[in-house]
């Protein structure tokens, strides 16, 4: 399995994988392309995660997600925050990001 130090190391291999989009993480969807394209958690998934802890504060902690649609075609990377800085999402979403 894939191990890297840093979370812009992960992200830099990723892209060379063919990981080109960056998604951001809505309520109950993933969007990518200033919203042209809205994913909700049945049309992509997620093929890698890999954790991040804050070099000099273990509260700056960040899951970054490897994922795909076939629907639509893309290959991408979501950051996001977890623990206390977490998004709020619906029951759906958090389920598929806790479980891909």
């Amino acid at each position: 399995m894939e191990s890297y130090d840093t979370l812009s190391e992960a992200i830099t291999a990723l892209r060379s994988q063919g990981y080109t989009e960056d998604f951001n993480l809505q309520q109950n969807c993933i969007e990518c392309r200033n919203g042209q394209y809205s994913l909700s958690p049945d049309e992509f998934h997620i093929e890698k995660t890999f954790r991040f802890e804050g070099a000099t504060n273990p509260d700056d902690e960040s899951i970054l997600y490897a994922i795909s649609s076939s629907k639509h075609d893309l290959k991408g990377v979501l950051v996001n925050a977890y623990g206390i800085y977490s998004e709020p999402l619906m029951d759906e979403m958090v389920k598929k990001l806790s479980f891909g």
